[in-house]
């Protein structure tokens, strides 16, 4: 992004590694339909749960570092793995304002007073770095907090069965547990399960409150990119471009499924 254009008109970044954060851009689409937007899947290194802290951030400045390239205004980190071990890495690298996903989700989850039993799943590396936990727990003491990792959510919604007999089975074995804890609330620690809403109202029902990370997140750019006078005034037409590090037919046909829309072809990125 050349000093002498307009920042405003510049796209926004969005990562994750891999097009699980396409639920994000979905959610940014539907409340910033003026913005232009790049999107990175780091899909030939997914998934970054598994992999070291230190291996993580090393992949999500690489992650920045090509949206920077590419000259995005703002850098959205829509992986909650990455939130959790790199976030202030980037903030203090690069000189965009670049937002995680975990914070956005408890300020959601806090402005609601009646909170008393706040549940979260989400992938085995997002609960074992006890960001949500700490996060929440900083900002309320006193709050019950009950995290469960739930493995197995990520290969169902990624086969396309969110709907599945046997994925309502595997939900009640997961939930059951933070029910009988008494939770109000349920957080959405993976932006793959915005896809599960559908099937967790029905099961849940108004007893429990569902937060997701994709819709919180979305709303906490929009407030970010006003408070930098980032905010794109054109109304042209935006553009999407996604870029994936691992190009497949399995990728591209999940990435639609992600984010609900048809958007040509996806590209390959070499970072």
């Amino acid at each position: 992004m050349s000093s002498t254009a307009d920042p405003c008109q510049a796209p926004l970044g969005v990562f994750d590694s891999g097009v699980g954060g396409l639920t994000v851009v979905r959610a940014l689409r539907e409340l910033l339909p003026q913005e232009s937007i790049i999107y990175l899947g780091d899909t030939a290194r997914v998934p970054y749960g598994s992999k070291s802290p230190d291996t993580i951030r090393r992949f999500s400045v690489e992650d920045t570092q090509f949206l920077i390239n590419h000259g995005v205004k703002a850098v959205v980190v829509a992986c909650n793995t990455a939130t959790a071990h790199a976030l202030p890495l980037l903030q203090t690298t690069f000189r965009v304002p670049v937002i995680g996903v975990i914070e956005p989700g408890v300020e959601a989850t806090l402005a609601d007073g009646r909170a008393e039993r706040v549940g979260i799943i989400g992938t085995a590396g997002t609960i074992r770095s006890s960001a949500y936990q700490y996060a929440l727990a900083m900002r309320r003491p006193g709050l019950q907090i009950h995290a469960a990792a739930t493995p197995l959510l990520v290969p169902f919604i990624e086969e396309g069965w969110t709907d599945h007999p046997t994925l309502k089975l595997v939900l009640k074995e997961y939930l059951d547990p933070l029910l009988e804890k008494g939770i109000d609330t349920l957080m959405l620690g993976c932006t793959h399960y915005p896809l599960l809403m559908p099937v967790l109202k029905k099961m849940l029902g108004r007893k429990v409150r569902l937060v997701d990370s994709a819709s919180t997140c979305a709303a906490h750019a929009k407030e970010v990119l006003h408070q930098h006078r980032l905010l794109r005034r054109s109304r042209g037409r935006p553009a999407l471009d996604i870029f994936l590090t691992d190009l497949s037919e399995q990728a591209e046909t999940m990435a639609r499924r992600f984010l609900g829309a048809d958007f040509g072809r996806v590209k390959k990125a070499s970072l």
